[in-house]
């Protein structure tokens, strides 16, 4: 029962940090307006109210008994004082009834304080308006000769404190919640950023100089994150110039091999041989394009269009077939795409004669479609054919200018980019690798 409420609860709670930050401040400063405003209006306006209207009243039952003794000199000595000093207005109609239409409001507290003391003392036989003038009340009073009327100012049962009240209570509270977001936004922004500097190193994207800023502990969570990047980023040069240096001390004796094996007597045997020292050689090359696509390079706006138009540039347009359903962007890495979508084309042109690119834009990502019509891959081989170095020789014939690097090199760069490589059944009977990049 109690994990089933818990759960709800964090349902309704804010997700981000910076809006739990905000209500875990606002929502006490709401409570304590409005525990202060019950309080008040309870124990402080109510009351007053309540006092106010009784003296009002009063005031009403004592003119309204000078009349009913029908003496002019009193009745007017009394008006014109309650008019000088009080600011009354009273007139007395003989003959009349009380006005039929109903002014009162039963939501007011005004209107039920008044309602209660006037039945009080006068029954059924009175009528009042607080609604139809603007700093006025009338109340209209039944008795045997006429009806009595008596107007007197609004501010007499309902003080102006009341406004003052609700602004000092509203104005500091709108303040402390502006200062809160301030601050919270100042608080958070820092954790926002580590967030989205780690997304972009996640995705072997280029980061300037990471400044930590923020609070003692983002500080610190900052300042290690930039000190694994850099050992990171260390590592991934130093293997680099590794790779680069062995890519030298190698070339030099396979060319020494070479120049050996055209001095040889035996062609059939140097032929052989040769065919090796080549494989080695192209090994050698791919391995190193596999490992130089982890070197830095900035992340830019691509637009997808002239991206594969320029990349067809350097194919003939008769086993191609290019279908640009929309023209849309991609945050990358220019350089390292270009050698994935080519690694992927000069496969499928390896194996089919026919080859089609698709590109659509989906929800969240946009979608690139590469089909041949070759004899295609077994699903049970299609995960392995991702590893470094791994080659069919079953379901398609074996490339011979490749070692099994060019799908490896293609999957390590699109998930680099946060994105998603998967291998289908074509329409075309052969091979559909379909790669996802986030918009």
């Amino acid at each position: 029962m109690f994990f089933g409420l818990n759960k709800y609860i964090k349902n309704l709670l804010p997700k981000r940090l910076f809006y739990r930050s905000l209500f875990i401040i606002v929502a006490p400063v709401i409570l304590l307006q409005v525990i202060i405003s019950i309080v008040f209006f309870d124990s402080l306006w109510i009351k007053s109210n309540k006092e106010l209207t009784r003296t009002i009243v009063d005031e009403v039952r004592l003119i309204s008994d000078v009349y009913k003794n029908n003496n002019e000199k009193e009745i007017e000595r009394v008006a014109g004082l309650y008019k000088n000093n009080l600011e009354f207005i009273i007139t007395f109609n003989e003959n009349t009834a009380l006005d039929s239409e109903k002014k009162e409001r039963w939501f007011s507290p005004i209107d039920r304080s008044l309602r209660r003391e006037l039945k009080l003392y006068f029954g059924n036989s009175f009528w009042f308006d607080t609604t139809s003038y603007k700093n006025l009340i009338a109340i209209q009073i039944l008795n045997e000769k006429g009806v009595l009327q008596v107007l007197f100012p609004k501010n007499k049962i309902a003080p102006s404190s009341v406004r003052i009240f609700a602004l000092w209570i509203t104005i500091p509270a709108i303040i402390l919640i502006i200062i809160s977001i301030v601050f919270i936004k100042n608080q958070t922004r820092p954790i926002t950023n580590l967030a989205k500097n780690a997304e972009k190193f996640g995705r072997g994207e280029f980061i300037d100089e990471f400044r930590p800023s923020g609070a003692l502990e983002i500080r610190q969570a900052a300042y290690e994150f930039d000190r694994m990047r850099k050992r990171i980023t260390r590592h991934l040069n130093q293997r680099s110039e590794m790779l680069s240096g062995i890519s030298h001390d190698l070339r030099t004796p396979l060319t020494r091999l070479k120049l050996q094996l055209a001095m040889l007597q035996q062609k059939d045997l140097a032929s052989k041989m040769e065919g090796d020292i080549n494989e080695m050689e192209k090994m050698l090359n791919e391995y190193l394009e596999f490992a130089s696509n982890q070197k830095a390079e900035k992340t830019e706006v691509i637009d997808t269009k002239k991206f594969v138009q320029n990349i067809m540039l350097d194919y003939g347009k008769n086993k191609i077939k290019v279908k640009l359903l929309e023209n849309v962007k991609v945050n990358g890495r220019h350089n390292a795409l270009k050698r994935c979508f080519v690694n992927l084309i000069n496969n499928a042109l390896s194996y089919g004669n026919e080859v089609e690119i698709q590109i659509a834009k989906t929800v969240s990502n946009v979608m690139f479609l590469i089909d041949d019509d070759g004899p295609g891959i077994d699903k049970k081989e299609m995960p392995n054919v991702f590893k470094p170095f791994y080659r069919i020789d079953k379901s398609r014939n074996q490339n011979k200018s490749g070692v099994g690097l060019g799908l490896s090199i293609a999957n390590d760069i699109i998930k680099s980019h946060g994105g998603q490589i998967a291998l289908e059944r074509s329409p075309k009977n052969g091979l559909r690798v379909k790669v996802l990049l986030p918009n």
